[in-house]
């Protein structure tokens, strides 16, 4: 275990524990920097994790989360939020966390090394073949990690596989391999700082371009949104109004007649009725850019 890059001690935490609060922070903001840094090497393959994925999608599949621990938890945001920022329902995007909704709570150590409850937590997911499963694990050999990739790709699941190893047992199982080189921690082992923050970072800019590649980010506005609070309602007719470009009355007049779908209040601002809205954007699958293109000229 100790050749593993993620278990080595950071050449600057000698004397750690004896330096004063704010060169300690210093020393933890260079080094998230630092392991932020490593998505560069990896954007070709992120880049393919997020084709896959939108494909899966698009045709009417599933994209699936796995992992266990800090990098289960990171899996897990990424899921839990694709949802309220893109629209994509939470029964296509199935969570494997190792030890289930209880192990949020209190993270039990030993479910990372139970396969068989991988193997069943993949067989209850409903993934099938032409569907991705993102699997993360730091030191990719988590045992959890590895029996739900075996599972997944004996059916026919493209698996992604995020690791901050080289070469590791995930990466070598994995359809698309995803290496973020992160340094070592400051706190020797620790995963969760540096390598979780590669892995939330992965995850984030994955997402952002499947969501990209749905037609659900148009000029960096999130026009799949769904505004089911305040907030978010609010969001959604600052959205229709700068994008459409109209007031915000005008704006939530339209979200009113399109039942709170943006993508469809867009056009409706822009003189559509809300029946040829949708119409269209099933046309363009889902895209707004060649729509407003053809309304502008």
């Amino acid at each position: 275990m100790n050749h593993r890059q993620t278990e080595q001690r950071h050449p600057q935490a000698d004397g750690l524990h004896l330096r004063p609060a704010a060169e300690i922070g210093a020393l933890f903001v260079q080094a998230q920097a630092d392991a932020v840094r490593s998505l560069t090497p990896a954007l070709a393959a992120i880049t393919a994790v997020a084709e896959a994925a939108a494909a899966a999608l698009r045709r009417g599949g599933r994209l699936g989360y796995a992992g266990a621990g800090s990098s289960g938890l990171m899996a897990l945001a990424d899921a839990l939020e694709l949802a309220g920022t893109f629209g994509i329902p939470p029964d296509r995007t199935p969570v494997l966390f190792a030890g289930g909704a209880a192990a949020l709570l209190h993270m039990r150590g030993d479910v990372e090394d139970d396969a068989d409850a991988a193997a069943a937590d993949f067989r209850r997911s409903g993934l099938a073949r032409g569907d991705v499963l993102v699997v993360v694990s730091a030191s990719g050999s988590t045992p959890y990690a590895l029996a739900v990739a075996d599972a997944a790709r004996a059916a026919g699941v493209t698996v992604a596989g995020i690791a901050n190893v080289a070469p590791s047992p995930l990466l070598e199982r994995a359809d698309i391999a995803v290496h973020l080189a992160t340094p070592p921690e400051l706190v020797a082992g620790s995963t969760r700082l540096g390598a979780g923050t590669a892995q939330k970072a992965a995850l984030n800019l994955m997402s952002v371009l499947m969501g990209i590649g749905l037609g659900h980010v148009y000029d960096g506005y999130m026009v799949n949104v769904q505004a089911d609070n305040a907030k978010l309602a609010g969001r959604a007719a600052r959205i229709v109004a700068d994008v459409a470009r109209v007031d915000e009355a005008a704006a939530r007049d339209a979200l009113a007649r399109t039942g709170g779908g943006v993508k469809r209040a867009i056009l409706v601002a822009r003189g559509h009725a809300p029946e040829d809205a949708e119409r269209a954007l099933r046309q363009s699958g889902g895209h707004l850019a060649p729509l407003l293109a053809v309304a502008e000229q």
